[in-house]
């Protein structure tokens, strides 16, 4: 297949990369800690963690999992949020020659016991916030190892212990749990400390992370991201960010924002991963959905990188307190997650001069496959053209290529393509092509210059009479709706049209009506991608990376 796309390659992007110029993510993360040891790596609530640091935390606490028994290949959890603790947690177990399992700090102890089950993790690394699920699954789970952190573990003595006290008693954020011998994070890093390292041999196919997903569709599967899928992804990346890198003046750190989650793989790769590459400062952000905290802290930041999704970026761009922020060294606002839609990029682009460059991958795919130009100066409305090293082609239910112009299903292969699903071979075999293509499920069109245009999810197209209805293309047209500040199109049963159009809106405006939201559809879409069903809720269900829940939408009808 021709790479149509490469003609729309920025100058000085290539189109390979050599990705194999470390053996193993360990080979580049232990580069980095020596060529950037003097310059901050993350700063969180007002404290900078070097490079130097990270690496000296890092190693003490890699020593103290190998001396629990742990051996090369043992899978170990982390539930922590976007604190210190979470990076230095994943360059340990990533040293030790362990595999890190991510979980999401905010699932239910069933989908806790599943993933922990299903991983096997032989250990777990915990905030105590949650430590209350992990006492509901714990005899049913192989996890025996519990290392508990606490919010102010590595803040210092006193600032440590003013911040533990306003996370347990004031805000009282962590509730009652029992747990058999924990051990807390400190002290597992002390103990550390006085034990031997011993370095094992780390390659390029060896298993460095399960990332659970598919748990908003059924059964939460492990993709295996080998130790050569996240150095390539990170190469990749760093490649097609070129262009803007050299926006920032010669000498200056690179500082982001790290508001998306770390664990998952879009703030693992984009924030963390690439981060230490570049030798960049991220700044955590521990709960993105407090927005005053959140600028609060931009407030005191001269930043360049903002990753986000787009409910992240309209909620942004419609609070009060934006205008706090210095937002003009920013030279990288990238989307993904989710699509980006016209009216969120468009009143980004007017409040920050920083155009949201809109990406796609999945956690499959490590998670980058195709990206806009960061260059860019307008909204595309597509999610780009892939990115070094990885072709893309659309596939009919068959297997077959579609002709340019019409509609079929995303593939994508690379290097930074998934090993498969972990102990799912029946699984694996339903996405992967014999060509070595992994199947999406995202049903896409490329354009003549090689672009490609998200139009959905094979199973959230809505069927009305025979005609398939995107729901992203409802969503694009409401929220350009002044009053809307955000929207969801689902299908519901109906009796005529065997589904018919259902909206969910949260107001901008309280006076919007319903009569207000048909008159616009009537005059921007075609009737039978006009909603039967329009309903008004304060907030619309979410995962914490920022997806709008859908099917929550179908399956739980709100009372309006």
């Amino acid at each position: 297949m021709e790479k149509i796309w490469l003609k729309q390659y920025p100058d000085g992007v290539p189109a390979e990369v050599q990705t194999d110029v470390y053996p193993s993510l360990v080979a580049l993360l232990e580069e980095s800690f020596r060529k950037h040891q003097g310059l901050p790596a993350y700063r969180f609530m007002g404290k900078a963690f070097n490079f130097e640091l990270i690496d000296d935390l890092s190693r003490a606490f890699a020593a103290y999992l190998q001396s629990l028994g742990l051996v090369k290949g043992d899978r170990v959890a982390v539930m922590l949020p976007n604190v210190p603790q979470y990076p230095v947690a994943v360059a340990g177990i990533l040293r030790a020659g362990l595999v890190v399992v991510n979980v999401n700090p905010l699932y239910t102890p069933r989908e806790l016991e599943h993933q922990l089950k299903d991983s096997g993790a032989k250990a777990i690394v915990i905030l105590e916030n949650f430590a209350t699920t992990l006492q509901q699954v714990a005899d049913a789970v192989p996890t025996k190892h519990v290392v508990l952190a606490a919010m102010g573990d590595l803040m210092g003595f006193l600032k440590g212990a003013i911040i533990n006290h306003v996370v347990r008693k004031v805000k009282k954020m962590v509730p009652a749990y029992t747990l058999a011998a924990p051990v807390r994070f400190n002290d597992a890093i002390s103990l550390g400390r006085r034990k031997p390292f011993t370095a094992p041999v780390v390659g390029a196919d060896d298993i460095a992370v399960l990332q659970y997903t598919g748990g908003t569709t059924g059964v939460s599967k492990g993709a295996v991201l080998l130790h050569r899928n996240l150095v390539a992804n990170v190469l990749q990346s760093e490649a097609w960010y070129q262009p803007a890198l050299k926006k920032i003046p010669k000498g200056e750190q690179i500082t982001t924002i790290c508001a998306l989650p770390i664990y998952h793989i879009f703030g693992f790769n984009t924030n963390m991963m690439l981060g230490l590459r570049m030798g960049g400062c991220n700044i955590l952000i521990a709960n993105p959905r407090d927005l005053p905290a959140l600028f609060k802290e931009l407030s005191r930041e001269r930043f360049h990188s903002l990753p986000a999704v787009n409910t992240l970026f309209n909620a942004m761009a419609n609070h009060p307190d934006f205008d706090k922020v210095d937002w003009s060294h920013l030279k990288i606002s990238v989307g993904g997650g989710m699509a980006v839609q016209q009216a969120t990029a468009r009143l980004w682009l007017e409040k920050t001069g920083c155009p949201i460059c809109e990406g796609y991958g999945l956690s499959e795919t490590s998670p980058v496959a195709s990206c806009n130009r960061v260059d860019t100066d307008a909204y595309s409305g597509t999610i780009g053209i892939p990115v070094s090293n990885t072709e893309m082609k659309l596939l009919d239910d068959d297997g077959n290529a579609v002709p340019m112009g019409q509609a079929g299903e995303i593939a994508i292969k690379g290097p930074q393509v998934m090993a498969g699903y972990w102990q799912r071979p029946d699984e694996t075999a339903k996405v992967m092509t014999a060509d070595g293509f992994f199947r999406t499920g995202d049903i896409g069109v490329m354009d003549e210059r090689g672009f490609f245009k998200i139009v959905d999810r094979k199973k959230d197209m809505i069927l009305v009479s025979g005609f398939n209805v995107y729901p992203n293309e409802v969503e694009d047209v409401l929220t350009q709706l002044p009053g809307v500040l955000e929207c969801a199109a689902v299908g519901v049963p109906d009796d005529k049209a065997g589904e018919a159009v259902k909206v969910v809106i949260v107001k901008k405006d309280p006076a919007l009506t319903e009569q207000d939201v048909r008159a616009w559809c009537e005059a921007n879409l075609t009737g039978y991608k006009r909603p039967k069903v329009v309903e008004f809720r304060a907030d619309l269900p979410k995962t914490p990376v920022g997806k709008v829940l859908r099917r929550e939408l179908r399956d739980k009808p709100s009372a309006r």
